[in-house]
């Protein structure tokens, strides 16, 4: 089934694949007008036409001749989800800024974030890390999430409030063996729902977080083609397969719309019960 976020404006960072993507058609598809984020303009164009190409097939409505042009003509913003993009670094402020303000343009308010973009610069041992690795994950991670939080709230706070849903991992829960940068960076984001929640409830603004478990999408890819790190995630889940894209946008979009109205501050795991056992181990990845 779709639509309930029809007449919602939303912003997606890291839009432009894998579970950004999955999520920011589901919002179109469901109504939304969504703007999506990232570093690459072809990835984001590309990822446009796959939305846009969603929303036509959804609706049975002709697809627009242009990725990222208008609604088609007599089909109020309202009834029909779009989508466009803007080319923006999150640990950019200046950049973040202007990718909320591209986000408010179609309906004059910002309603919905999404904060996807992440990824992780370092992966191996505590006692061997370089810090410039170290710290452009926890820059990437940490602070691309604490400026799309800022701008984005303060456009919620303006509209009378919103929904926020911040990216953690399995990884900021409970340790995964030699991903420890990535795993602190995104634990910190759980610590920063819980502020952004608390502080900003009295806005209107809900703030919550999915973790993911392991995703086949091509950031995986090198884990999820098969070998021993693959059969330890495997072992270690009790609905024992990878998760898909579309198994975290389900996940997005509840916490995103109105149906989790009086939820804030939570965490959201999708990960076919991993949580309940023990982290992968990363180090599998360089064994011989």
């Amino acid at each position: 089934m779709s639509g309930g976020l029809e007449g919602l404006s939303a912003l997606v960072t890291g839009g432009g694949s894998g579970i950004g993507l999955a999520t920011a058609t589901r919002f179109a598809v469901d109504g939304a007008q969504v703007t999506i984020c990232g570093r690459t303009e072809e990835k984001l164009a590309s990822a446009v036409a796959t939305i846009e190409t969603a929303v036509a097939e959804a609706t049975g409505a002709e697809a627009t001749a242009r990725a990222g042009g208008p609604v088609p003509t007599g089909t109020p913003p309202s009834e029909k989800g779009a989508a466009r993009y803007v080319v923006a670094d999150v640990t950019v402020e200046t950049q973040v800024e202007a990718a909320v303000a591209a986000a408010m343009v179609p309906t004059g308010r910002l309603d919905i974030l999404f904060a996807c973009a992440g990824g992780a610069h370092h992966m191996g041992p505590i006692l061997e890390a370089p810090v410039d690795a170290v710290r452009a994950t926890v820059d990437l991670n940490v602070i691309g999430s604490f400026l799309s939080v800022k701008h984005a709230g303060a456009a919620m706070r303006q509209g009378g409030g919103g929904s926020v849903v911040l990216m953690s991992s399995g990884a900021g829960h409970f340790p995964h063996r030699w991903l420890w940068a990535y795993g602190m960076s995104k634990a910190s984001i759980e610590s920063l729902c819980d502020y952004a929640a608390e502080e900003l409830g009295e806005a209107g603004i809900r703030v919550n977080v999915v973790q993911p478990g392991i995703v086949d999408d091509e950031l995986m890819a090198m884990i999820t083609v098969g070998g021993p790190l693959l059969d330890d995630y495997l072992a270690q889940m009790p609905v024992s397969r990878l998760g898909t894209v579309d198994d975290v946008a389900a996940a997005v979009r509840f916490l995103a719309g109105p149906e989790s109205g009086w939820i804030t501050g939570e965490r959201l795991t999708v990960d076919g019960g991993h949580h309940l056992r023990r982290g992968a181990d990363y180090s599998l990845l360089f064994s011989g």
